[in-house]
């Protein structure tokens, strides 16, 4: 029951971050970017996902610290509880906030609970801290470069719909030579390792393939397409519908088993006995979490969705296209470099950048006269709305202590009534 709770708040806010960015930018309706989610983030799920998941999320706390293996599964259970209610909580504020760091804060405030200060291991918690910080700084600026590439190649050109059938082809190339590195990466990683020299040669060949193909197919778009900024936009729909599907298949082949893990743990306790760093995951269980996340999608997920993809800054496809390609490149990046980052702030993050580059752009075009504007005239300018803005990065600096927090007090109840 807590499982599947868990899942489908996972489904109402985390998979809300792939599809918010091709909703708000009207390339996808509602419901169409719900069917297109839940069905690749269920087979991305059960397909790809692995089949040993880490029993104590990114190896925060030891199981050997919670002496009885009992102990060990009420804090599991405190922990997973405490999660999905802070998603729920979330979810019903639209504030799209990290999955892993709900679970993380969960399972250190239920191992301090049982276990004490020294059960955590502090340095690794610092590093999800950082995350705080490096998701959405890099994730909104690799957003804003591709933005003003698009803008300085189409968009500025007196013949944007030439300059389209020029350069739409190349940035759809690097988009599927992106994605093929990032499921090749990440999203396959569980059922299939690929040597780096293969990933590189599937990626460049993906991407020569990609140009190849889409040239005569935007060629033919274009000579239907107006001489106008929304209608050239428009052509980036297809990229951006597949990136949404794509982003979904990799997120439950790589975030689904990460999110049962405790739930992985309490039955390995109970049919074994005994605690484990690492368990097997039964089918069954990645199917309640697969299920679980596709129904939270489509019942609760519309909130978030409008959040990430309409109330934060306005989207038209050509700018939702860089927020989903910042998704897969900046994740990349941070794989290679070593860095902690969360995809839910990495995705937010995208479309802070895109909407605060378009506000600089317009507030340097206006300020072009030389009279500097009032506050209140700067105020009426701004394309980013700074509610929002504050809003979620509140929600994601309390996420940690605040399910830390919940998690003890539920382990504490539990402890005193059983």
């Amino acid at each position: 029951m807590v499982g599947a709770y868990m899942a489908m708040n996972i489904g109402a806010n985390d998979v809300a971050n792939n599809i918010g960015p091709a909703v708000g930018s009207r390339a996808l309706t509602m419901s169409g970017a719900l069917v297109i989610a839940a069905i690749f983030e269920a087979s991305g799920a059960i397909i790809a996902g692995s089949d040993v998941v880490q029993t104590i999320s990114k190896g925060i706390v030891s199981p050997d610290s919670f002496g009885a293996p009992m102990t060990f599964v009420w804090a599991m259970l405190s922990a997973l509880l405490a999660g999905a209610v802070w998603l729920n909580l979330a979810t019903y504020f639209g504030a799209p906030v990290s999955t892993t760091h709900s679970i993380v804060g969960g399972v250190v405030g239920a191992g301090v609970a049982a276990a004490g200060l020294d059960v955590v291991d502090w340095p690794s918690l610092g590093t999800i801290v950082l995350s705080w910080i490096i998701s959405p700084v890099m994730g909104g600026a690799v957003a804003a470069l591709f933005l003003l590439v698009i803008k300085a190649t189409i968009m500025y050109r007196p013949d944007r719909v030439a300059a389209a059938r020029r350069w739409l082809p190349i940035l759809i190339a690097i988009m599927a030579a992106a994605f093929a590195a990032y499921l090749m990466t990440k999203g396959l990683k569980n059922i299939w390792k690929a040597p780096v020299e293969l990933i590189a040669a599937a990626t460049l060949a993906i991407g020569v393939a990609a140009l190849v193909l889409t040239r005569p197919l935007i060629r033919r778009a274009a000579v239907v397409t107006v001489n106008r900024r929304k209608a050239v936009s428009k052509l980036f729909a297809a990229p951006l519908i597949a990136a949404a599907a794509l982003l979904s298949f990799a997120h439950g082949a790589n975030d689904v088993a990460n999110a049962v893990g405790p739930l992985a743990a309490i039955v390995s306790v109970i049919e074994h006995g005994e605690m484990q760093a690492a368990v097997g995951v039964p089918i069954w269980i990645m199917v309640i979490g697969a299920v679980g996340i596709s129904a939270g999608l489509i019942i609760y997920g519309p909130r978030v969705v409008r959040t990430v993809g309409q109330e934060i800054t306005r989207l038209d496809e050509a700018r939702a296209y860089c927020v989903a390609l910042s998704a897969a490149i900046t994740v990349l990046a941070a794989s290679w470099l070593g860095l902690p980052v969360s995809s839910t702030h990495i995705a937010v993050g995208g479309v802070f950048g895109v909407g605060f580059l378009r506000e600089f752009i317009a507030n340097r075009r206006r300020n072009d006269g030389g009279k500097q504007p009032s506050a209140k005239a700067l105020a009426k300018r701004r394309l980013v709305r700074r509610r929002h803005v504050f809003s979620i990065a509140a929600a994601w600096i309390i996420t940690v202590p605040a399910t830390a927090g919940l998690a003890a007090l539920i382990f504490v109840i539990i402890d005193l009534i059983r």
